[in-house]
């Protein structure tokens, strides 16, 4: 059915499209102290359009799920396109908060079309253990498009660019990814009955499906709660927060383009469950060593969350496949909105764990360095709760027969447990 397509083309269109989304994430952080200065925006304010992009991509994930097989994966990219192009040119010529608030709201948007079409796309368009490789190689490009737009926006502001030529750049890959899917025709659904909303909705329904979900909303804070607070709990542990931040990511998108080889030796749980065992371990050494030693337990911690996200992706379309798009598209959404509700606990963690402190009279780089290892140290029950979830879905997978897969995939499939 797929035969005829130009699987090369659609696969790197999905990849500049994710890279257009880490180069959001990464140089709007860049420029973010710029625009507090220059339109004297308050944090509460700066928290506020933050929290737009993260609101944005949910939204449009889960309603280009519900939609994908009436409205179709190239119209999802169409609607991506133009919420990108908008969401620059009006943060470009926002003029002030209101107008950050909307733009930002419109690039989440556009992320969220780009997970919704490209991740049941590229199910669609290859199998098995195929599918888990070329899913993990696309997502290898969100912390692939974090660092190299890390990088930009570092060395554009050191040489004084200022912020709308930063936002300009990310235009380019917004470009590429239009130009490369312009024309080209989009693969059908491989699994029959995927495309009735019905059928969708009793697959999600499933035990797996369900416990899935618990364990998405688990595995995303895992990659994002130390992430997002890296350069606050970090900042007096004597390594450079950013230079963390960066190598975490690099680590990510190295691991994540290994994931074939990978994935095929260890299957889904088994890769889901070391990731699990590693990411406790980097979280644990993040809240005891400082200096140099910092690197090296982010480099543990990358590959303990590298594969979470495209292998719990992978995960739904392969064992749970009559909820075709919608189910991947759900279970993303889970984890954006996983973010987005623990993000202020951890906040809270902080502000509390520092009160109590000053409350022992530490004050300077001691209580900062004891309040961020005390912290990442609350952290370390999020990857600690999937060690257990995991091992059941380990042995709960492994003695069950292969009913929820399509004929097509069982053998590829057997070896990806």
């Amino acid at each position: 059915m797929n035969e005829n397509l130009d699987k090369k083309a659609l696969f790197y269109g999905s990849c500049f499209a994710l890279i257009t989304t880490g180069f959001t994430f990464s140089i709007r952080a860049g420029i973010l102290p710029e625009l507090g200065q220059q339109f004297d925006l308050s944090g509460e304010q700066l928290g506020f359009i933050n929290s737009m992009w993260f609101l944005g991509f949910p939204i449009s994930m889960i309603l280009g799920g519900l939609f994908y097989h009436t409205f179709g994966p190239k119209n999802i990219m169409t609607v991506a396109f133009v919420a990108h192009t908008l969401g620059i040119l009006l943060t470009i010529y926002a003029g002030g908060y209101v107008g950050l608030l909307v733009s930002t709201l419109f690039i989440g948007f556009g992320n969220g079309c780009t997970e919704a079409a490209c991740n049941p796309m590229i199910a669609d368009m290859y199998s098995g253990v195929q599918m888990n490789k070329m899913l993990n190689r696309f997502h290898m490009w969100f912390p692939g498009g974090i660092v190299v737009g890390s990088l930009i926006s570092k060395f554009m502001t050191d040489f004084g660019l200022g912020w709308e030529a930063q936002m300009w750049i990310i235009m380019i890959p917004t470009i590429i990814y239009a130009f490369l899917f312009f024309g080209k025709a989009f693969p059908k659904p491989k699994v029959e009955g995927a495309t009735s909303l019905t059928e969708n909705f009793k697959a999600m329904l499933s035990p797996v499906y369900l416990f899935l979900i618990v364990c998405m909303s688990l595995t995303a804070i895992s990659e994002f709660g130390p992430q997002q607070w890296v350069s606050i709990v970090l900042s007096s542990s004597g390594a450079e927060p950013m230079l963390l931040l960066a190598l975490t990511t690099g680590m990510m998108a190295f691991g994540r383009f290994f994931a074939g080889p990978v994935v095929g030796k260890f299957g889904q749980t088994g890769v889901l469950l070391g990731g699990s065992i590693l990411a406790a371990i980097g979280i644990y050494l993040f809240s005891i060593v400082t200096g140099p030693m910092a690197y090296v337990a982010a480099i543990i911690y990358a590959f303990g969350i590298c594969y979470f996200w495209p292998v719990m992706v992978g995960a739904v379309a392969q064992r749970v496949p009559l909820s075709s798009a919608l189910g991947m598209s759900i279970i993303g959404g889970v984890g954006m909105f996983s973010s987005v509700i623990w993000q202020p606990i951890i906040g809270s963690w902080i502000d509390s764990s520092r009160a109590e402190y000053v409350g022992e009279g530490l004050t300077g780089n001691a209580l900062e360095l004891a309040t961020g290892q005390d912290v990442m140290q609350n952290m370390i029950a999020f990857p600690g709760i999937l060690i257990v979830l995991f091992t059941i879905f380990f042995f709960w997978q492994k003695n069950t027969k292969k009913t929820d897969k399509t004929p097509t995939e069982v053998t590829s499939a057997e070896a990806a447990t």
